[in-house]
């Protein structure tokens, strides 16, 4: 498995990582296998978040009860939480004031059975930050041990410029969608300046790949096989046959399941972007986790990209 430094911090992390995201409906050993297989794989970084598994901090406590880790296992883990998305009446609405942030947190980490996470990330752009709050918020788990390392997930260079103007730690990740057919942070660039054409058209308010590399922040692609917001896998699917047979046949030549090629051409790219795999089912984490060590040429990221349908002028 490799490895990637995580922007500017002191800890390296496997390029691919599991998210807990739908861990709550399962049992104990069900858990447990699909921890120990991608332990076995070499991926030891956990992606949780408070919303996820139905109730407020659900699978995080399925996680915590399925493993009761010592405080030497937990050692062994690098477990990474969100904050800031919160819903009334099934109306989601976002928040990152200091007291939200804070109690989410403290919350997160009595459910986890820790006294830290590694890392913090703020959950969906809130329209009404404060970046001066969520500056005090940080200080204060910082200070406290609580957090170690903070970021953030879906968030524009802008809206992270902003914080940055307040916030004394540096952002060291932010989690954004990412996979071969939802990929305009990285065509848009390809096919720049090209009039009538809408790939390219900015749609992340300045190039979030380009300013991510420029200050040394970890790019982690959530839904790596979604063909678009949970759309569906694109995966054997017969609405993108021809980019099926690019990934079948490359999947051949590497001797690797197909799932591992998806993982190899986000994890081909220089950027060392980490991928947040949200499978339950072991076998698929096993696969995917070949991906990472898969040294695709430049010619067979290319054609991946053209058989998902972006153009390659």
């Amino acid at each position: 498995m490799k490895r990637v430094p995580l922007g500017t911090t002191d800890l390296t992390v496997p390029n691919v990582a599991l998210g807990l995201m739908r861990i709550a409906d399962l049992d104990d050993d069900a858990v447990r296998d699909l921890v120990r297989t991608a332990r076995d794989a070499g991926i030891d970084f956990m992606d949780h978040a408070d919303i996820y598994g139905g109730e407020l901090h659900g699978s995080e406590r399925r996680f915590a009860e399925a493993l009761a880790l010592s405080p030497s296992e937990r050692e062994r883990f690098t477990l990474q939480s969100k904050a800031g998305i919160r819903r009334d009446n099934g109306v989601a609405w976002f928040d990152f004031s200091y007291e939200h942030i804070v109690s989410t947190v403290e919350a997160s980490l009595e459910t986890l059975r820790t006294d830290y996470l590694d890392i913090l990330l703020l959950h969906r752009p809130d329209a009404l930050v404060e970046p001066d709050e969520v500056a005090r918020a940080f200080d204060h788990l910082e200070q406290s041990g609580k957090v170690r390392h903070f970021g953030v997930s879906n968030h524009t260079p802008g809206q992270i410029e902003l914080l940055r103007r307040s916030v004394r730690q540096p952002i060291v990740a932010n989690q954004v969608q990412l996979s071969i057919t939802h990929a305009p942070i990285i065509t848009q660039g390809l096919a720049a300046n090209m009039q009538g054409v809408e790939q390219s058209y900015t749609l992340d308010a300045g190039g979030i790949v380009d300013y991510c590399r420029l200050h040394d922040i970890t790019l982690q692609a959530w839904s790596p096989f979604q063909a678009g917001f949970f759309t569906g896998v694109f995966l054997g699917s017969p609405e993108y046959p021809e980019l099926n047979a690019v990934i079948d046949r490359l999947a051949k030549k590497y001797d690797v399941p197909p799932i591992a090629i998806a993982v190899a051409w986000i994890t081909r790219h220089p950027a060392g972007i980490q991928v947040i795999l949200g499978t339950t089912t072991p076998e698929r984490v096993a696969g995917a986790a070949q991906g990472s060590d898969i040294p695709l040429t430049r010619s067979e990221w290319y054609e991946l990209v053209a058989a998902a349908g972006y153009r390659v002028p």
